[in-house]
């Protein structure tokens, strides 16, 4: 008996006047002091060593008492977050102000200077923020996902920004329990600066679950740097981007200069999670928070290789599945009842056997390519061109794991230019060591497909729910399926001609060096197209700083010190440039 259906997913107070910039001269000198070879370069220190601790608010446990509050369905996150930034005392506050540039005459080399000769400080703060288990997936670390918004306000307002955390609700638990979501932050950092553009930049707080026992080398959240690399979880997605933002506005707080344009922040704590009432929250506030937004950036991606930097131009979606089979109401006794029943995991595995082909990654169910675009000659010849090795992605990135193809623009294309098929797991199924011969009652399996640009969730979950049914109802079978879309995500593409773009590319070329790869990135950031949307269809841009093998997600999840130090000069250059290139656009109008 077959039933289909869909589940909805519930300035400055210096004393001074700020010296004069010119925002428009880019001096050649403004390069930095560093290589583009990692192991040559001043970002990679010889002696390994765990970070040690600030006596900031990540530390400090929270009572059983708070924990409990803070999980409650009643609880006010706002009013808790608040109460916690309050309470907060940021860790590793003094930066050293002794550079030898004028950022009145060099401001690209004063920012260079200044980011080079805090890099430490830079490193323990990002230590702090790994600190805070901040796990949006697992609710009993709820609490500490309002304590990293906590941390981050108060970070915020320290910089003089205007913070607001805004109420995103409550979030349905799979056992139909309720409980908070984090709020998003909202900050906003005013220039002085007359007639500039406003950019709005994007990060999440938020990370993937992580422990020893999963096969990390180092402790997951206790950041810990060897051969220049900073391993911890969220160091790469997306609290050391995050820091590097707001290390940027802390560059002109410190030396009084006025930003050179308005910048707004959105910062949330579910993005792991689907980001689960963000859309909703932006959607409220296109007409107050985004009214003057002239583009978006976000940093929550990679490079494709290890030393060339790139562009990103398209992200892929993803529509969650799970296709949940129910026998009876027990688990039972495979010697006591094999052969007897028609058991549940039986049919699931015919069901997954048919969704996605071993051997070539195809996916199998019918209709799903019928709105991906045709691949052009120019977009295959960027694939050509990007900085990636096959072999070091054979052997070091997937662990071993086999390809199905071994040239290039062919992997790197099904990575992030076509829709792929994954499958994650089984639910109610045994899992753990040894041998346990039980039929269990009820088994789900969980599949997630990538999308590309101009696929809706609709269409893919009508195609897939369609086959499902369909191949069930050929097995005969008495158990009863449902068929649940869990979390969706649209894809998303910019234009690489744009102001935004142009901006990121100069930006990145100045800094590195040379010209960037452009790319489409195969993981999913959901709200990217949102934020074009409710900013009235202005620019969005994904400007990655770290490497393709830093493991997000992952086992030993890091960033280079090379890439995080360099990577906030990108994002403080790229400010810089889109402030210009942005007036320079409204001046053609």
């Amino acid at each position: 008996m077959s039933e289909e259906f869909t589940l909805n997913i519930e300035e400055s107070n210096a004393p001074h006047a700020p010296p004069k910039v010119d925002y428009g001269a880019v001096p050649a000198s403004a390069t930095g002091g560093f290589s583009s070879n990692l192991a040559s370069s001043p970002y990679h220190p010889v002696t390994p060593q765990n970070l040690l601790p600030s006596p900031s608010i990540p530390y400090k446990p929270l009572t059983v008492q708070m924990q409990q509050d803070l999980s409650s369905a009643e609880c006010d996150a706002v009013a808790s977050v608040q109460t916690m930034a309050d309470e907060c005392e940021l860790g590793f506050r003094e930066t050293n102000q002794s550079i030898t540039a004028d950022p009145a005459k060099d401001l690209y080399k004063a920012m260079y200077e200044w980011i080079d000769l805090n890099q430490n400080v830079f490193v323990s703060r990002l230590a702090e923020a790994v600190a805070i288990p901040s796990v949006s997936g697992d609710p009993t670390l709820r609490p500490r996902v309002l304590q990293t918004v906590a941390w981050a306000t108060k970070w915020c307002e320290s910089l003089g920004g205007v913070t607001e955390p805004v109420d995103l609700g409550l979030q349905t638990l799979p056992d139909g329990s309720r409980i908070v979501r984090p709020p998003a932050l909202f900050a906003t950092f005013e220039s002085t600066l007359p007639d500039v553009p406003t950019l709005c930049v994007y990060g999440h707080l938020d990370v993937q679950p992580a422990s020893k026992e999963d096969g990390w080398d180092t402790e997951p959240f206790q950041l810990t740097e060897k051969d220049g690399n900073l391993y911890g979880r969220g160091a790469t997605d997306d609290k050391g981007p995050v820091l590097c933002w707001l290390w940027f506005v802390e560059f002109h707080r410190k030396f009084n200069l006025p930003l050179p344009c308005n910048l707004k922040c959105v910062f949330e704590g579910m993005e792991e999670s689907g980001s689960e009432g963000l859309e909703e929250c932006l959607k409220s506030v296109s007409e107050t928070f985004f009214h003057d937004v002239d583009g978006i950036c976000i940093s929550d991606n990679y490079w494709m290789g290890l030393e060339r930097p790139c562009v990103t131009w398209g992200i892929r979606g993803n529509v969650y599945f799970a296709v949940e089979v129910r026998g009876g109401t027990k688990d039972l006794h495979s010697g006591a009842h094999g052969g007897a029943v028609q058991e549940p995991m039986t049919d699931l595995i015919k069901i997954m056997s048919t969704l996605v082909d071993s051997a070539t990654g195809k996916i199998l169910v019918p209709g799903i390519y019928d709105e991906v675009d045709e691949l052009t000659e120019e977009e295959k010849e960027r694939y050509e061109r990007c900085d990636f090795d096959v072999a070091s992605y054979a052997n070091e990135d997937t662990g071993g794991m086999p390809l199905l193809s071994q040239d290039k623009a062919t992997i790197l294309m099904a990575r992030s230019r076509y829709p792929t098929l994954s499958l994650h797991g089984i639910e109610g199924a045994f899992a753990g060591a040894g041998a346990k011969t039980v039929i269990p009652r009820t088994v789900v399996g969980k599949f997630s497909i990538r999308t590309v640009p101009h696929m809706t969730i609709d269409h893919v979950a009508e195609c897939v729910k369609r086959h499902v049914v369909k191949v069930f109802d050929t097995l005969g079978s008495k158990n009863r399926l449902k068929v649940n879309v869990i979390h969706a995500g649209k894809p998303w593409m910019g234009d690489l001609n744009g102001y935004n773009y142009r901006a990121a590319a100069a930006a990145t070329k100045q800094v590195w060096g040379v010209e960037p790869d452009y790319t489409r990135e195969g993981g999913s950031i959901p709200i990217t197209l949102t934020f074009e949307e409710v900013s009235g269809g202005k620019p969005a841009i994904l400007l990655p700083i770290g490497q393709g093998d830093d493991g997000a997600h992952s086992q030993n999840e890091k960033i280079s010190r090379r890439n995080y130090i360099v990577g906030a000069k990108t994002l403080g250059t790229y400010v810089y440039e889109f402030s210009r290139m942005t007036q320079e656009e409204k001046a053609k109008h």
